[in-house]
């Protein structure tokens, strides 16, 4: 079975597989930094030791997990390089800026002030402590930013353009790359999401010490805090969510028709297929439940616009491949001869489809001469898997609905100062991993619903892998595989550890 696994899937199974084990630890980063901010606050502003304690224990558990993530997102970087070596050739202009501002700007402000954080506690005014910890917290949130700008626009590329001369994607307007809604959407709605899995670790393993009888104090105000800061990140969630999907129904109308599993474009407001079963071989969708109107408010804010179906999107898109096999031929006269005015108009006029055609390269070299077969395949190519799109999604969108119950229940019973009733303190504890689910099905849904598009309509994936051998992927994935493992077990041993011995003995 896999003798037939090519460079390709292997460099997607890498990628992937780290991206997914690198953001275990990153929102709990995100989310833990704001809510100690929010207690260190609190102890500035009332002196009470209890509020330090919190802030100095919740902040070993930070410790420990932006340890792992450092240690589990530089590889990121470098496989870039090391297995997507025309993909960084290809867009490094665009794409590198960001990751190098995030470097210079973000990471290395959170990495210096985390130190003054653990190590200034008596060397430091309150104000001071407090003042690193929040920019400990900014670092955080600006590391995100800078990462979401780069893969926002991976899913919209906007603010640049394609020099012919040096066959590479360059930047035009980086006010543009950097204000790409896209990525701003991403952006926030990530953020809330990250801010979510704080809120809950902290309300989970509250739950736990009142289950066990410990450190009532202790948890009783971190539940409190907890509360208030999970639901007014819940809401923000499921509201910046709802932008998402409303900007990936400008600009993704495929990844938005597959995740509803929309084969034909239905009359204008669209219904939202609450629950039905794709399929994909036979383009079409079985015993769906649906929810009028539902889709069609998401994807276009209106009743009156139609949300295109599969169907109809490949149809557009195989007029799109003819349209960008001009702009290749133009492209091929202009390597012979640079000054060819002609050619230079031609590849100007349709170069916003070059990118459909490079998707004939998986069927022949000579774009230019690809048969009317070729093309309907490659059409069809742009259509993602419709039945992983469709239940991650879900998965993820049930999961923010529970967490906005859970945290206004929570901070009903703060308000209400019931939070120890047994049934909702083993219902939190045991809500415990729910946001990790969440947001890797956020990101599957994010990245795989991209596919077969490493930058949208611009290179495709298959395009975009270093030449490497087969062998030495299987390498560096059984590698990471070990290393990763090994780091896994290392984090969870810690973070039980310190769980178990609880903030009196920290």
């Amino acid at each position: 079975m896999f003798a037939n696994v090519d460079v390709v899937t292997l460099s997607r199974i890498q990628f992937g597989l780290t991206a997914l084990y690198h953001f275990i630890f990153v929102p709990l980063t995100i989310g833990l930094a704001v809510l100690l901010g929010i207690m260190e606050t609190i102890y500035v502003m009332t002196g009470r030791e209890i509020w330090k304690k919190m802030t100095q224990y919740w902040g070993i558990l930070f410790g420990i997990n932006f340890a792992m993530g450092v240690a589990t997102g530089i590889t990121m970087e470098f496989q870039f390089g090391t297995n997507w070596a025309y993909y960084a050739h290809y867009v490094g202009d665009v794409f590198g800026t960001p990751l190098a501002i995030e470097g210079f700007m973000a990471f290395f402000l959170e990495a210096t002030f985390v130190g003054l954080f653990f190590f200034g506690w008596d060397r430091m005014t309150k104000v001071q402590h407090l003042t690193a910890t929040w920019l400990v917290a900014l670092g955080s949130n600006l590391s995100a930013l800078w990462i979401l700008v780069a893969n926002g626009w991976m899913q919209h590329p906007t603010g640049a353009h394609f020099n012919f001369e040096t066959l590479r994607m360059e930047v035009s307007s980086f006010s543009d790359v950097l204000f790409n809604p896209v990525a701003q959407a991403k952006f926030v709605h990530t953020v809330s999401a990250a801010y979510v899995a704080g809120a809950m670790f902290v309300l989970s393993i509250s739950a736990y010490f009142l289950l066990q009888s410990k450190h009532r104090a202790f948890a009783l105000r971190s539940m409190t805090v907890a509360a208030s800061f999970g639901l007014a990140a819940s809401l923000s969630a499921i509201v910046l969510g709802d932008e998402s999907g409303y900007l990936d129904g400008q600009n993704q109308k495929m990844k938005m028709a597959a995740i509803e599993s929309m084969w034909d474009t239905e009359k204008a407001p669209a219904s939202f297929n609450l629950i039905a079963f794709p399929d994909q071989v036979h383009h079409k969708t079985l015993h769906a439940l649906q929810i009028p109107y539902a889709l069609g408010l998401i994807a276009t804010r209106s009743i009156d616009q139609p949300v295109l179906g599969i169907n109809d999107l490949v149809k557009q898109n195989q007029a799109r491949i003819k349209d960008g096999m001009q702009a290749y031929a133009a492209l091929q006269t202009l390597l012979k001869n640079p000054n060819d005015t002609q050619a230079k108009q031609i590849l100007s006029a349709h170069e916003e489809n070059l990118g459909y055609s490079l998707l004939l390269k998986k069927y022949t070299e000579n774009v230019t001469d690809a048969t009317p077969q070729q093309i309907q395949q490659a059409a069809w190519d742009t259509v993602p898997e419709v039945a992983s799109l469709f239940w991650t999604f879900r998965v993820m969108v049930a999961c923010a609905f529970f967490f906005l119950a859970l945290f206004a229940l929570a901070f009903y019973l703060s308000c209400k100062r019931e939070l120890e009733q047994r049934w909702f303190l083993w219902t939190a504890f045991l809500s415990l991993p729910l946001p990790w689910v969440a947001i890797e099905m956020g990101w599957w849904v994010a990245e795989h619903g991209r596919q077969p598009w490493a930058i949208d309509g611009v290179l495709p994936t298959f395009l975009g892998t270093s030449s490497l051998a087969t062998t030495d992927l299987w390498i560096s994935l059984g590698g990471f595989v070990v290393f990763y493992t090994l780091l896994a077990i290392v984090e969870f041993y810690l973070m039980i550890k310190y769980i178990k011995l609880g903030p009196a003995e920290s």
